[in-house]
């Protein structure tokens, strides 16, 4: 059940080219224009550049799913599927498998642009940037079916983004080191997943081995995404309200 909800959602994806498009394709030309921006001054521009693989997943993937999903409700597709003898968890993880498949192709073309395109800089390899990445685009993911769980229109699950994306994007890192932040700023960074998605980026970006901070920051990363998905699977509605 789970593959054939994958499937429709992949289908239905398939004749949205403009989403499929701001997807996919925004991510890259917006890391290039930050490039340019800083005009390739090494070594702040890999640093945002860095940044920018995990915040552009989970920002995009969290808009699509939050608003993909609660379209289909408000169409009726969801209490549809309800309505047979099927699980909430294959709901959820139908369309967590579909938009996954999505974030494999953005997180790939993100990294690669990074990579070769604008000659960022790091000591280790281009795969584990590359697992972190999409490890991100799939708790935006599951964040999104979270807000959609919870909301009864696309502008509620909008509403999400400003409590659930903004504070993690402030705090991450990306506008000046945690550590200069105030001692209670740095405690709430340090609670928030896309911290850590940056942090996993960082140990790849410094040394050449995998470091164990590497995978206990993804592994932080992973859970919130189990988390996240469990609990949009406990609040999903079976019936419209």
């Amino acid at each position: 059940m789970t593959l054939a909800i994958a499937a429709r959602v992949a289908r239905q994806l398939r004749h949205d080219p403009r989403t499929l498009a701001l997807v996919t394709f925004v991510p890259s030309i917006l890391a290039w224009l930050v490039h340019q921006i800083f005009d390739g001054e090494e070594p702040i521009s890999s640093q945002v550049e860095m940044t920018l693989l995990a915040m552009f997943p989970l920002l995009l993937m969290f808009l699509l799913t939050a608003v993909a999903t609660v379209r289909e409700r408000s169409g009726g597709t969801l209490e549809r599927l309800m309505a047979a003898p099927i699980r909430k968890m294959d709901v959820i993880g139908g369309y967590a498998l579909a938009y996954g498949v999505l974030a494999v192709g953005q997180s790939s073309l993100l990294t690669a642009v990074c990579y070769w395109g604008l000659d960022m800089q790091l000591k280790g390899g281009i795969a584990w940037m590359l697992l972190v990445s999409l490890t991100t685009a799939m708790l935006g993911i599951a964040l999104g079916l979270l807000a959609s769980a919870v909301s009864r229109s696309e502008f509620q699950a909008v509403q999400f983004m400003p409590i659930v994306v903004v504070p993690q994007v402030l705090l991450c890192g990306l506008l000046g080191p945690r550590e200069d932040m105030a001692g209670w700023l740095e405690g709430l960074s340090n609670a928030m997943p896309l911290t850590w998605a940056v942090e996993a980026l960082q140990e790849v970006a410094e040394f050449p081995d995998l470091t164990s901070h590497y995978w206990t920051s993804l592994a932080i990363v992973a859970a919130f995404a189990a988390a996240a998905l469990s609990l949009a699977s406990l609040t999903l509605r079976r019936r419209t309200e």
